[in-house]
């Protein structure tokens, strides 16, 4: 990532790039930069030890965010017509059945996460060539596959996320927002890593948690201890 001049001489002079700081530490020095003229995304990316290629070792949980990410996530409900109602007023910002699955086919993706009743799934699953690439699939594993949509959207609503590795091995998960209070960016984080580390294989051997850092939409990212939680 390339800073300017005036910025880089900040971030030189703030951040030991040869240091793993504690959690506290770099969120600290991370809302200490100067801010820019929008509200950063801090973001966590954790390098884990398992090779993806192997099914058992291709992580795909949800996890909570006390605090919410600061995003406003758009969901699309696809369900029975008992459902549409409930789920708008849970908080959807769409909700309905084959008339969103033709506008689906058609390419529209003005959605950011789409939750569907088991009893849709094998009309959606023809379209998974089309939702699959821009990762709209739902997946009973991120929980946006259930019998009680009203239910899913409220928990993603209120800062449910999914986490999914990489084909590189990398974890990647909104924290918050750089407006956000340490102590707030610090329970997510904290989050965040109790859920990947209980996600550990039985069968795996080997380092887990390779290395963790955390980084904001234009800043450098910062090695973290891995101490897990």
């Amino acid at each position: 990532m390339k800073f300017t001049t005036k910025r880089r001489k900040e971030i030189l002079n703030k951040v030991n790039f040869n240091k793993e700081y504690s959690i506290n530490e770099a969120v600290d020095i991370i809302k200490n930069l100067k801010a820019l003229n929008f509200d950063e995304t801090i973001e966590i990316a954790i390098n884990l030890g398992v090779d993806p290629r192997h099914a058992d070792q291709n992580i795909r949980v949800t996890s909570s965010l006390p605090n919410g990410s600061g995003k406003k996530v758009k969901i699309l409900v696809l369900s029975n017509e008992s459902d549409i109602k409930k789920s708008i007023d849970a908080g959807a910002d769409y909700a309905g059945n084959d008339d969103f699955l033709q506008k689906l086919e058609s390419g529209w993706s003005d959605i950011d996460t789409i939750v569907a009743h088991p009893s849709i799934m094998p009309k959606l699953g023809k379209l998974g060539k089309i939702l699959g690439p821009k990762g709209l699939m739902p997946n009973p594993k991120s929980g946006t596959v259930s019998s009680n949509v009203v239910n899913s959207v409220k928990d993603i609503k209120s800062g449910r996320i999914e986490l999914r590795v990489d084909k590189n091995g990398i974890v990647h998960a909104p924290i918050g927002k750089k407006s956000f209070s340490s102590k707030h960016l610090v329970e997510n984080y904290n989050s965040v890593l109790k859920t990947i580390s209980g996600s550990k294989p039985p069968s795996f051997k080997g380092t887990f948690l390779k290395k963790i850092t955390i980084s904001s939409t234009m800043g450098p990212g910062l090695k973290i201890e891995r101490v897990v939680v």
